[in-house]
């Protein structure tokens, strides 16, 4: 979830990012009582994510401006479609149209993107999760789009959960430490609430995973017939989840293996921009 604060600060960051003394060309060019109405308009179909932040980009720049969502995240639209309405001062809507847009192109594509995923798996009951392979300082933007979108979150941060990974256990390896007793070692540790993930690429690997009495065992790379073989090992005693070479083109068949998860980190960092634009009305 974007918290206000969170908002607040990210949308204003970027502003004065656009327009560190102002906008020359609109404070030159414009009357300053000049006024407008703009509609965002989508150039091409998609899910709308990121309706908040389009807003606060024209309210913080000038809280006279009036924003009219015509519709939600998570909505579905067509080419050609209004998805909201601007009307106010004509420098501040100009001023903050780049901005406003930036952050709605950005995250409508990802929850477009998140979409295409979540269909290809309907009916298996499988999750589409997103991963920490977001950009720096947005992070809360691109998981809120990846809802938007009908994905599910994966952990916030590195604060969030435990979750070993093939660094983890080569540094175990290395000072000869046995996995399963790592594991103990560690929940034994950590707060009955906390959430123990590992990550493994091989078959052999699993049972230890178990043994330690992690809640979540991680398939990287697996293929398919490994994949559910790995499900058949765990047989409920942890959530299987899979990641790594997912596409479009496999996730079907992933889901199908029995795996409960599918992270993809091609949901935040290969996501392109939907195609978005503000039109000023003219007449």
């Amino acid at each position: 979830m974007i918290t206000p604060a969170t908002l607040d600060r990210t949308v204003r960051a970027a502003l004065e990012e656009d327009a560190p003394w102002g906008d020359l060309t609109s404070a030159a060019l414009l009357p300053a009582d000049a006024r407008a109405t703009a509609d965002l308009v989508a150039r091409e179909p998609g899910v709308l994510s990121g309706g908040d932040v389009f807003a606060a980009a024209f309210t913080l720049t000038d809280a006279t401006v009036e924003v009219d969502l015509h519709v939600a995240d998570g909505d579905r639209f067509g080419a050609g479609d209004v998805l909201a309405s601007v009307q106010g001062p004509a420098r501040s809507i100009l001023t903050a149209e780049r901005v406003a847009l930036n952050f709605t192109q950005r995250m409508s594509g990802i929850a477009t993107l998140t979409t295409t995923y979540v269909d290809a798996v309907d009916g298996t009951g499988v999750r589409i999760a997103d991963t920490r392979k977001t950009t720096p300082g947005l992070r809360e933007f691109e998981r809120h789009a990846v809802v938007s979108g009908g994905g599910s979150n994966h952990r916030r941060s590195l604060s969030d959960a435990v979750m070993a990974k093939d660094n983890h256990l080569a540094v175990l390896r290395q000072g000869g430490h046995d996995l399963a007793g790592a594991l103990r070692d560690a929940l034994a540790r950590l707060p009955h609430t906390t959430h123990v993930v590992v990550e493994v690429d091989r078959l052999d690997q699993i049972p230890a995973v178990l043994d330690g009495g992690a809640d979540t065992v991680l398939l990287d790379n697996f293929s398919l017939d490994d994949l559910r073989s790995a499900v058949a090992l765990i047989a409920g005693r942890a959530t299987a989840e899979a990641s790594g070479g997912v596409s479009l083109d496999t996730v079907r068949a992933i889901a199908e293996t029995g795996v409960q998860v599918i992270s993809v980190g091609a949901l935040t960092h290969s996501a392109r921009a939907l195609d978005l634009g503000l039109d000023v009305r003219i007449g």
